[in-house]
């Protein structure tokens, strides 16, 4: 199928889009703000982000496990919806619960980090890819700006905390709270698990006719159950890690170094306010983020997920390069340029199982890509903390950066689809399924 230029999604796509939004905020919401803002409250940053770290692993094993059978499932939709509302009241507990009671209140947070990443970046991930298949790269762009825009309210947020005198954490997540309800309900009414059963079409393709689409629908739903690449297959296969560890490593140094943003700011305070400190610098991030995440995408739809991987690795090791130096201009620029790759980073997963395997592949795929890449995601609030009080400090966050960049970049430049494609036929033919040259041409 002609990949289309246009960002025309139909109103179901939109809605869908919206909903994959606000899940993306409500996950660095929870994830997020504790670890940048509330630390202090309930233990500190090394405590908050062990839980962090423990809680996304566990996780990650739950994915890994439902990878066997999420081709069978009956509605990821519906499981989705159900890990939002109990995500939603995880939430509510977070904001509740007093920091007198803080054992209670960081098992409420872990519980909404683990019930958060299965709910933001998997359940409705999926959906994306059921819903834009060629689309994706586009679709998560425009979705992935949440990132940005939520952890650019951290200033705001940490003012509204602190402004009575005593820390107000309901009042400063409220409005999220609000918001994160009403994206719930878009999902619970107006989507489904596949556009066609609610009248609309894949990737939002009017030229086939009602019949056609559902045909191919109820076609691909068969075929998930007896899908050729289960765990072990994917994980055998060598270019499944060429592509998803340089995706982790995206993953952790943005998430990780945006758990730590004011600490590592905090490195040349006073020196930075011609932006407006740390609120400014947020802004900043918020307004490069968001251009990021959008560009990213359309390169991703147009160019290939491989290639948009390799230039917000590229972009990574100059962030890298510009944070060794020991200076606020330069430390500043290289803040930019991670929040160019920022929201971009939780993009790829999506994109590269839904580009580099078949349709009918795409959950079993990303139900395995998605928790291999989050391994190293839930590494990073640990890793950036350690390296942050480590006797370094600061720049060697970025010496580390710039070394896992460069060996990303070697990693995505060997990445072949050709060679997926060939085991894709090899495994085909020992199930007795048909050839064909469906993953032919893949860039």
């Amino acid at each position: 199928m002609e990949r289309k230029k246009s960002i025309n999604l139909g109103f179901r796509g939109w809605m869908l889009v919206i909903y994959q939004f606000i899940a993306f905020m409500m996950y660095t919401a929870i994830n997020n703000y504790p670890l940048n803002i509330l630390a202090d409250l309930y233990g500190g940053a090394t405590l908050i982000s062990r839980i962090y770290t423990i809680c996304t692993i566990l996780g990650i094993i739950i994915q890994l496990i439902l990878s066997s059978w999420i081709g069978r499932m009956k509605s990821v939709k519906r499981f989705g919806s159900v890990l939002g509302l109990i995500s939603l009241v995880l939430l509510l507990g977070i904001m509740l619960i007093p920091s007198s009671h803080s054992g209670l209140w960081l098992v409420s947070y872990g519980l909404g980090v683990l019930f958060g990443i299965m709910y933001a970046t998997f359940a409705l991930s999926i959906l994306v890819g059921q819903w834009f298949p060629t689309r994706k790269g586009t679709v998560m762009g425009i979705a992935t700006i949440a990132f940005p825009i939520a952890n650019g309210l951290l200033g705001p947020f940490a003012t509204r905390v602190f402004s009575k005198g005593y820390p107000d954490v309901f009042g400063a997540y409220l409005p999220f709270f609000i918001v994160f309800i009403i994206g719930w309900l878009i999902g619970l009414i107006f989507l489904k698990d596949y556009p066609e059963q609610c009248g609309a079409y894949r990737d939002n393709d009017k030229s086939m006719t009602p019949e056609i689409a559902q045909a191919m629908m109820l076609e691909e739903i068969e075929n998930k159950k007896t899908t050729v690449w289960k765990i072990g297959a994917t994980l055998k296969c060598p270019d499944f890690w060429c592509i998803t560890i340089p995706m982790g490593a995206l993953l952790m140094f943005s998430v990780g170094m945006m758990t730590q943003t004011s600490a590592i700011i905090g490195q040349f305070e006073g020196q930075l306010d011609f932006v407006g400190g740390y609120t400014g610098i947020m802004l900043l991030i918020c307004i490069f983020g968001c251009i990021g995440s959008y560009i990213l995408g359309l390169l991703d739809t147009r160019l290939g997920t491989r290639k948009a991987v390799a230039i917000a690795i590229c972009i990574m090791i100059v962030a890298g390069i510009l944070g060794i130096i020991p200076n606020a201009i330069a430390l500043l620029l290289s803040m930019i340029c991670l929040a160019l790759f920022m929201g971009a980073s939780s993009n790829f997963t999506v994109s590269a199982a839904a580009q580099y395997w078949r349709r009918e592949d795409f959950s079993s795929i990303f139900a395995v890509i998605n928790p291999v890449a989050n391994v190293l995601c839930a590494l990073g609030p640990t890793v950036i903390a350690m390296l942050l009080y480590s006797s370094f400090g600061y720049q060697s966050i970025f010496i580390v950066t710039l070394i896992i960049g460069i060996i990303s970049l070697i990693l995505t430049l060997l990445f072949r689809p050709s060679r997926i494609k060939a085991r894709d036929d090899k495994y085909r033919e020992a199930a007795g399924k048909p050839l064909d040259d469906a993953l032919a041409g893949r860039k």
